[in-house]
């Protein structure tokens, strides 16, 4: 149950990066963004992972190489192809490719773990993929054919990959939680320094730009990682990677709460992704099996 609860607030700090992100592109680089929200959330999360877990240091920087690896997927690489798709293709398209993250998930930790997924488990996966399809094309699918591949939409396509990868390898780390993440986010913020130098990255000038940073350093960056990495521990990959439909439906909500009016297909499309999760979550994965 908890594991549930952690994946849904964490798509819903996701969906808000979506919103605040699209905005704060228009002005700040995908580097600007990458290097300060990392950089601002990495000592908090030092602290607290310090005080709350109170790991052994020595065990968690022996897994280096592979918090390395997560820390290259899941906060430099998977951040900069998503800020950067954001900036070349509308939200419709990114939230659209976004969306077949959890079938592509599914499909990877068959392949790389042996996992087996049921028949009901498929079905989840389709009726939620059908539910976002229905908000993202106002439910005109035909819709969906009509879309070319641009710059922007190759890399949110790249996104997902590495996203899948940083899930599959997260759930077998073996280290705590909050303490994994935070050695990650300094190892981001160690590797992009150099980058973040030769391009010349700014601090926020405005409030607008200061305001938008800070919610992603403190909800997307702090809180959502955190929470998505504390459920990998009891839920599998798969199961994980469809609660990622639920960008969609809360992506909608803050539309609403911004003053644009949510229609029919909407609610449908929403409540479908929401029946599609419950699915999978509750009876639609099998036990995990590792060839």
């Amino acid at each position: 149950m908890k594991a549930s609860l952690y994946l849904v607030l964490a798509n819903l700090f996701w969906a808000g990066n979506y919103v605040v992100g699209q905005a704060a592109v228009a002005s700040m680089t995908p580097m600007d963004l990458t290097f300060w929200r990392w950089a601002l959330a990495a000592v908090p999360l030092l602290l607290l992972a310090h005080f709350v877990e109170k790991p052994d240091w020595g065990a968690v920087l022996r897994r280096w190489r592979v918090l390395l690896l997560l820390s290259v997927l899941g906060m430099s690489g998977y951040t900069l192809l998503l800020y950067g798709a954001l900036g070349h293709t509308s939200a419709m398209n990114a939230s659209l490719i976004t969306a077949a993250n959890p079938a592509l998930i599914v499909v990877m930790a068959i392949v790389l773990l042996g996992e087996k997924t049921t028949r009901l488990g498929w079905t989840g996966i389709c009726l939620g993929l059908l539910g976002v399809l229905l908000v993202l094309t106002r439910g005109e699918l035909e819709r969906v054919f009509s879309l070319s591949i641009n710059t922007g939409e190759l890399l949110m396509l790249g996104a997902i990959v590495v996203w899948g990868f940083y899930t599959i390898l997260a759930r077998r780390l073996g280290v705590p939680a909050i303490a994994a993440t935070a050695v990650q986010v300094v190892m981001a913020v160690v590797m992009l320094a150099p980058f973040a130098l030769a391009t010349d990255v700014r601090f926020p000038q405005t409030a607008a730009e200061g305001w938008s940073l800070a919610y992603i350093a403190l909800f997307p960056s702090l809180g959502a990682y955190l929470l998505w990495n504390l459920a990998l521990k009891s839920t599998s990959p798969g199961t994980a990677g469809n609660y990622l439909n639920l960008i969609v439906v809360f992506t909608a909500i803050i539309t609403v709460a911004m003053g644009t009016p949510l229609t029919a297909v909407q609610i449908v499309g929403g409540l479908m992704v929401i029946a599609g999760v419950l699915l999978t979550g509750m009876k639609g994965r099998a036990p995990l099996k590792v060839a």
